[in-house]
């Protein structure tokens, strides 16, 4: 099913006969298009595509399934969204209430004329969770690239190397293969590595560091998340302790997330798990998150999580042990759930690494 019946089904059982796409995150799901400035209109028989003089040719290229108006300066945006919307003889039309400002929500309101604004749920991050064919296809894409970013980025992990020149190389390596970045990568070594979302520095690799690498590429709107922790010159027996527990837990979850698990039973696995090492106080994060056309898509691991694990989703698998003044460890992969278990999606090796190798 496409995903603008998908969208129809939804708002008929909501009880809207129209509503107006305006996140660009949901405007690129519904229609492809990766523009900036991009709106659409969709009945229970109609959509129509809207956009400014900017992203003509671009939408006449990615948006195939509707027609599409445009309108150039002088004339205003929301004027003449609201002259589409009554030429489709639209009366009330729901909005995305979870995305909207209210400073957004008052300006369109005030230029919408004869048509009502109702505030639509959030169902476009619930609809986004279930993917489709083609979208698994691309984000199996972004997973191979980052696979490749990872093989690629192992030959710079030795001391004297600064966490900075890691990730520029990591992410340009990741752009000539056609990739745009998922988002800002993380690179953090040492006692730095127990920040989660620590932000690379000058900071240089030392024999006993351990370096955490959280990074990602997005191809055609659809995004890759992956996490490696490898240790520079020598391991010691901490090291081996902290590492073992957490990809033991990390495994441990992978066989867990089937679907009609509850997803925060399978937080609590992991969190089980690194407990038996009194390790559990150091992970603080929740175990994972929907992926797809935003990193942290619709969907929650953690312990009060609501969701239900259902094919056609995918997550992210990412416990954590931050130690202050020794350093962390994550270990994360991309999952998709089918109707008879999992697809893992990355395939970067897990075991401890030591590098440079001898």
């Amino acid at each position: 099913m496409s995903a603008i019946s998908r969208l129809r089904d939804r708002m008929a059982s909501e009880g809207f006969g129209a509503v107006l796409v305006s996140d660009p995150v949901n405007v690129g799901w519904l229609t492809g298009f990766s523009g900036t400035f991009g709106r659409v209109l969709v009945t229970s028989t109609e959509a129509l595509f809207i956009t400014d003089s900017r992203y003509v040719l671009q939408a006449q290229e990615e948006v195939t399934d509707m027609p599409t108006a445009s309108f150039a300066s002088p004339v205003d945006g929301d004027v003449f969204v609201a002259e589409q919307a009554q030429k489709l003889g639209i009366a009330e039309l729901g909005f995305e209430s979870a995305t909207t400002t209210y400073l957004q929500w008052q300006k369109t309101a005030e230029k919408m004329g004869s048509v009502r604004l109702k505030a639509l749920p959030d169902i476009f991050s619930e609809l986004r969770m279930i993917k489709s064919e083609v979208e698994i296809a691309k984000i199996k894409i972004a997973c191979g690239i980052a696979d490749a970013g990872f093989a690629h980025i192992t030959r710079m992990i030795q001391p004297g190397v600064s966490e900075i020149d890691i990730c520029l190389d990591l992410e340009f390596f990741m752009r000539r293969q056609g990739a745009e970045i998922a988002f800002p990568s993380i690179v953090v070594s040492g006692n730095r590595s127990a920040r989660p979302h620590g932000k690379p520095s000058e900071k240089k690799l030392e024999v006993g560091d351990f370096v955490t690498m959280d990074f990602g590429a997005r191809v055609d709107g659809y995004n890759s998340d992956i996490t490696r922790t490898v240790v520079v010159g020598k391991a010691t027996e901490r090291h081996h302790e902290v590492y073992g527990a957490v990809l033991e837990a990390q495994l441990a979850s992978l066989e867990a997330i089937r679907a009609g698990a509850k997803a925060k039973d399978v937080d609590a696995n992991a969190r089980e798990i690194l407990g038996r090492k009194d390790l559990a106080k150091y992970f603080g994060h929740g175990l994972g998150h929907g992926l797809g056309r935003v990193v942290h898509d619709g969907g929650r691991l953690s312990p009060t999580s609501t969701d239900i694990i259902a094919p056609g989703q995918i997550w992210t698998i990412e416990p954590g042990v931050y130690i202050e003044g020794f350093g962390g460890v994550r270990i994360e992969d991309d999952v998709l759930i089918k109707e008879d278990g999992i697809e893992i999606l990355t395939h970067s090796p897990k075991e401890l690494m030591v590098l440079p190798s001898a």
